[in-house]
């Protein structure tokens, strides 16, 4: 009775309800937290830049202002009638004017700016709103800075704690005939921008909203969209569980389609048992031929035969017996590998090494059957990374199946080569190769053809082994019989 991992005393295990909101809901919370977080950062960080740029960008302005007007003022200054000349004539109807403007929206109904200018003592001897004049501005930042020679500008609040009262000033020396003769401070109040810095904070948080609302309906989407797959899922699992016939949902995008074609491929094995069964029945098949040659020559030396026919049976017992032993280890040898799902010994490693080696502790072995192994390497060296154990096991069955099926006094060729991101190792014989139908089934576990020397059979579990190996070295293994006769076989993993 074979174990079925599906059931439990042969009725289908409940479903088992966890406690929770499942994954498409977590799924859409977390995008949108993660979303709305991001959103809120950038809002944030945009809104609190909007009025320090447009203040940079105005002062930039002003500079330019400043700088203009200390030239237009300068004759008036140099000949003693700044504050009655066409200077503060130009400036009074300047200051009347209704510009009537439209501006991204808001409209500028008004000339919002002052201007003053001192001597080079800083003692204002013009301005053009008539409160500071013969006032000391010496100490402000703006005019100190200018009458040293250098950039001068400053913010003030005319009110301390109203920010909307505060102006920016920036200052520009006038200049005569090459000589500095007084400076010229252009303001603008800082609540002319703030329209502005409103009309555009209003209009960032409108699209990050809107932009918010469309990527929730997309995460919506896309987790009904995650919901549906998974339920898909779902429902072909129920009913393989319950053991109606259904076929795997093909929607839901490529992994989820790999997916189901990977649940498809269980059910088989698990409803079909054949992989199960196939390997018991071989294992069975191959152990009983040796226990019953034991079994027999055992009965037989019970009787009194005579010596030469004693010894024959009880070499004939140790052989069976060794048989049996080669057996479970390559089974133990091909199980551990079979259950690796990664190399646990990565190394770096050269392969045309490896393969000298093995060809050495073979020497024995070929010497017997009077074989050459001739090695042919294209390269100075194949550098790859794996386990070194299992690679000189896997080219260690290579050599033995080619020493087995190789005629008496043949020659074994080895061939290394490089291709595209993997190395090749071949191993050919000389012998009469395969039989066409053998071909399909070499790499099957159990399966092997009697070697010509002893007309014996293998364990079957050497190619399988070697396959094995080059899968976990990112490869994988081939037969083939070669146009001019004898079997190759063909290695290769990853460079």
């Amino acid at each position: 009775m074979m174990f079925n991992p599906l059931s439990s005393a042969g009725h289908p295990r409940e479903r088992v309800s966890g406690a929770g909101l499942n994954i498409s809901v977590r799924f859409f919370i977390g995008y949108f937290l993660a979303l709305g977080l991001a959103g809120w950062f950038v809002l944030n960080v945009v809104t609190d830049e909007i009025s320090p740029g447009l203040r940079q960008a105005r002062e930039e302005t002003q500079v330019d202002a400043a700088f203009l007007l200390a030239e237009f003022a300068a004759e008036d200054l140099a000949a003693g009638r700044i504050g009655d000349g066409p200077f503060a004539a130009a400036l009074a109807a300047a200051r009347q004017r209704k510009p009537a403007a439209v501006i991204f929206g808001i409209k500028k109904e008004q000339m919002d700016f002052r201007v003053y200018i001192t001597d080079l003592h800083g003692k204002v001897v013009f301005d053009s709103e008539g409160r500071a004049t013969g006032e000391d501005f010496s100490q402000w930042n703006d005019i100190s800075r200018a009458l040293r020679g250098e950039y001068g500008a400053r913010t003030t609040r005319d009110n301390p704690g109203d920010i909307m009262t505060s102006s920016m000033y920036v200052a520009a020396p006038v200049v005569r005939n090459g000589e500095r003769i007084g400076i010229l401070s252009f303001a603008k109040p800082t609540a002319t921008l703030m329209p502005y810095v409103d009309r555009m904070t209003g209009r960032i948080r409108a699209d990050s909203f809107v932009m918010l609302s469309v990527s929730a309906l997309i995460g919506v989407l896309f987790s009904a969209w995650l919901t549906w797959s998974i339920h898909g899922l779902i429902r072909y699992a129920r009913d393989v569980i319950a053991g109606r016939k259904a076929e795997p949902p093909t929607g839901g995008g490529r992994q989820f389609s790999e997916l189901a074609h990977a649940l498809a491929a269980m059910r088989e094995r698990l409803e079909g048992k054949q992989y199960v069964e196939r390997y018991v029945q071989n294992l069975a098949h191959e152990m009983k031929s040796p226990l019953t040659a034991i079994a027999s020559a055992a009965e037989l030396l019970e009787d009194g035969l005579p010596e030469t026919e004693r010894r024959r049976f009880a070499a004939l017992i140790q052989e069976q017996s060794g048989r049996m032993r080669l057996i479970i280890e390559r089974m133990l040898q091909l199980a551990r590998v079979e259950q690796l799902q990664r190399l646990e010994d990565n190394q770096p490693l050269e392969l045309a090494d490896l393969v000298r080696q093995t060809a050495a502790a073979r020497a024995d072995a070929l010497a017997r059957r009077k074989l050459t192994a001739n090695i042919h390497a294209m390269d100075d060296a194949y550098p790859c990374r794996g386990d070194a154990f299992l690679l000189q096991q896997a080219i260690a069955n290579l050599l033995d199946n080619a020493i087995d099926f190789s005629p008496l006094g043949g020659e074994i060729g080895i061939v290394l080569q490089k291709i595209p991101g993997k190395l090749r190792l071949t191993v050919r014989d000389h012998g009469g190769g395969a039989p066409d139908y053998a071909l399909p089934q070499i790499f099957e576990r159990f399966y092997s053809l009697p070697r010509p020397a002893t007309g014996h059979k293998s364990t079957g579990l050497g190619l399988p082994f070697v396959r094995e190996v080059a899968h976990l070295h990112g490869g994988d293994a081939f037969f083939a019989n070669h146009p001019q006769g004898g079997a190759e076989v063909t290695l290769e993993i990853s460079a």
